[in-house]
C-alpha cells in the first residue's frame, strides 16, 4: 500500500480511490482459513440471543453512486450466531431507523439486487470514531477519518475481489485487523436478538435483515476489540463526550440561533435533549414568552439523529449568558424556575422515536414533548419535601430529587383505555388542592429511595420509563385551541410498565468473579 498521503487530500475523490492493485492487497490482510465462528464470540448479558460485534464499522456505497465518496460507514449491531442465523453463512444486520445505510438498502431494494457491505473490526480509531459520528448526510465518514487521524484512508480490493460472481467487490480498508464481506438480501429478514443497549434494558427479538457471509480476512496479529453495551456510564460514553466537543463549535453553524445542544448520556442519548436558543423576535416586548425558541426546537427535531429525541428542553441564552448547558442541576434550576405550565408544553405525538426505545406504543413509535421557557423567574424552587403535602392512597414516600422536582412512589402501573394509569387521577387532584409551587414537576416512580439518590438515577428512570403523550399529565389540566397545559404540578409517570422492555441485571457470578479481581491480593487489586 502506498505511503500516507497528506490529510488536505482526503475529501478529494481521487485520494480515497483504491489504493493497491488487486495481488497487493494479500500482503496486507490474510484471509482467515478457518470458519467464521472462529472469530471472537462475545456476549455481554445472561440474556442475549448471541455473540454480536460491539465495534464493527459497516461500509455500504450507493448503488445508485457506487464509490467510497458516496459510501457510508456506520456503527449497527452485527450478531455472530445463534437464533435462526445459518452457521458459517449468515450474520445478523440491525441498523435503527435514521441510520444512512438505510438509504443504500432502500436504493439496493428498489433495484431488486443485494447491497454489498463490508464490516471492518479494528484498524485506526478514527474509523471507528467516524462509524458512531452523526454527521450530516452526505458528508462521507471516510473524509473525516482522514481529517481526524491526520492521513487518507487506505483502501485496497479484498483479495480475490470480493467473491461476489464477477461483480466488482466493494474495497476495503487495508488497516483493519478484520474484514467480513458479504451482501445484505433485499428479502430475506430473520429475527434478531434480544440484546442489553445503551439505554439499559434489552432490545427484544424483532426482524431484522441477513448479511450473508462470503469471506473473513484478518491481519498478521490481528486485535478484536470490543466494548460492554448497558446503562450509562459505560466505555461507549466515551464516544459520546468526544461527539459533543467535536460537534459543539458546528451546532450555531448548523442550527442558526441555536448556541449547544446536549443529548443527555444518562437518559441513553435520544430520550432527553438539552438546548440553549436565541430569543430574538421582539427585543423590545415588556413581556417575554418562547418564539424564536419554537423555530430552533423544530430545526432541532429536524436535523439528523437529535429528530429520535423524545424529550427536548430549551431556554434562552438572552437569559443566563453563562448557563453551562453540561452543568444539568443548573439547566433543570434555570427551566423550572421559568417554565409556564399553562403557555410552554408542546407535544408532538404519534412520531418516531429511537429504535431502542421501548416506551412508546410500538416498535419506532413514541412521541415527544418540547418545552420552550423564557424571561425572569417566576418561583422559587423547594428543597425540602413539604412537611405538610398530602397524597391518596397508593402514593408514599415522597423524596426530593433535585430543586423543583418530587419523586413519589407509586404503586404498580394500570393502564387504562388511553394508555395513562388508572390512579393518576386521584394523585392529580390532590396535588392540585394543595400549594406545591415550588415543585413544578412530580415524578412517580417504584422506588423513589432509588430515583431521588442520585441525579444519573433521575434522569434515567424518568426519560427512559416515560412516553410524554401517554404518561405526562398535570393538576388542573385543560385543553385550549387544541393547547394542553395545566396549572401544576406537571407528573410524568416513570413507573415500569407491562410493555416495557425488562432492565439489564447483572449474572451474580460474573460480578463475583470480577470482584475477586479487584480484591486485596487479586491480579488487578491496585486498581480497585
Amino acid at each position: 500500500v502506498p505511503a500516507a498521503q497528506p490529510v488536505v487530500e482526503a475529501a478529494k475523490p481521487d485520494e480515497t480511490k483504491t489504493t493497491a492493485a488487486p495481488g497487493e492487497a494479500d500482503d496486507v490482510l490474510k484471509k482467515l482459513l478457518q470458519k467464521r465462528e472462529d472469530l471472537p464470540q462475545l456476549v455481554c448479558w445472561p440474556d442475549d440471543g448471541g455473540p454480536f460485534i460491539t465495534l464493527p464499522q459497516v461500509y455500504s456505497e450507493d448503488p445508485d453512486r457506487p464509490g467510497p465518496m458516496h459510501a457510508n460507514l456506520g456503527m449497527y449491531r452485527v450478531q455472530m450466531a445463534g437464533g435462526q442465523y445459518q452457521a458459517d453463512r449468515e450474520i445478523g444486520m440491525h441498523y435503527q431507523i435514521h441510520r444512512g445505510i438505510g438509504v443504500h438498502h432502500a436504493a439496493a431494494i428498489r433495484k431488486g439486487e443485494p447491497l454489498r457491505v463490508n464490516v471492518f473490526v479494528g484498524g485506526p480509531p478514527a474509523m471507528t470514531l467516524a462509524a458512531v459520528m452523526p454527521l450530516p448526510e452526505g458528508l462521507s465518514e471516510l473524509s473525516f477519518a482522514g481529517a481526524l487521524g491526520g492521513r487518507r484512508v487506505r483502501l485496497c480490493e479484498p483479495p480475490g475481489g470480493g467473491d461476489h460472481a464477477g461483480a466488482r467487490g466493494l474495497p476495503v480498508n487495508a488497516d483493519a485487523d478484520f474484514v467480513i464481506v458479504g451482501e445484505i438480501d433485499p428479502d430475506l429478514r430473520k429475527p434478531e436478538g434480544p440484546f442489553g443497549d445503551h439505554l439499559g434494558y434489552y432490545s427484544l427479538v424483532h426482524d431484522f435483515p441477513v448479511m450473508r457471509v462470503r469471506q473473513v480476512f484478518h491481519r498478521e496479529d490481528a486485535i478484536w476489540p470490543f466494548t460492554v453495551v448497558g446503562r450509562p456510564p459505560q466505555e461507549d460514553t466515551a464516544f459520546g463526550a468526544l461527539i459533543h466537543e467535536l460537534t459543539g463549535p458546528v451546532i450555531p453553524t448548523v442550527l442558526p440561533g441555536v448556541k449547544a445542544v446536549h443529548a443527555v448520556d444518562a437518559t441513553g442519548v435520544h430520550p432527553l435533549l438539552l438546548a440553549i436558543g436565541s430569543e430574538r423576535y421582539v427585543p423590545y416586548a415588556a413581556r417575554k414568552e418562547p418564539q424564536e425558541l419554537h423555530t430552533q426546537a423544530h430545526a432541532i427535531l429536524g436535523q439528523g439523529q437529535l429528530s429520535l429525541a423524545k424529550y427536548l428542553f430549551i431556554v434562552a441564552e438572552q437569559d443566563a449568558p453563562g448557563l453551562d448547558i453540561h452543568d444539568i442541576p443548573a439547566f433543570f434550576r434555570h427551566l423550572l424556575e421559568r417554565v409556564d405550565l399553562t403557555r410552554d408544553l408542546h407535544f408532538h405525538t404519534r412520531t418516531t422515536i429511537d429504535t431502542l426505545d421501548y416506551s412508546g406504543g410500538g416498535f419506532n413509535q413514541g412521541s415527544k414533548l418540547v418545552i420552550a421557557a423564557v424571561g425572569e423567574p417566576r418561583r422559587t424552587l423547594g428543597t425540602t419535601c413539604p412537611a405538610e403535602l398530602r397524597l391518596p392512597g397508593g402514593f408514599s414516600e415522597p423524596r426530593v430529587c433535585l430543586p423543583g422536582v418530587l419523586a413519589i412512589k407509586g404503586r404498580g402501573h394500570s393502564p387504562g383505555a388511553d394508555g395513562a394509569s388508572q390512579d393518576l387521577q386521584s394523585l392529580l387532584e390532590a396535588l392540585g388542592g394543595q400549594s406545591l409551587d415550588g415543585f413544578p414537576l412530580v415524578v412517580v416512580c417504584d422506588d423513589s429511595d432509588f430515583v431521588s439518590k442520585r441525579l444519573e438515577n433521575f434522569l434515567w428512570v424518568t426519560f427512559t420509563r416515560s412516553n410524554p403523550a401517554a404518561d405526562v399529565s398535570g393538576a388542573g389540566a385543560s385543553t385550549v385551541q387544541k393547547h394542553w397545559g395545566c396549572q401544576g404540578p406537571l407528573v410524568i409517570d416513570a413507573r415500569g410498565k407491562t410493555h416495557h422492555a425488562p432492565p439489564l441485571i447483572e449474572d451474580a457470578a460474573v460480578t463475583a468473579r470480577v470482584d475477586r479481581l479487584f480484591r486485596a491480593g487479586g491480579p488487578l487489586a491496585r486498581w480497585g
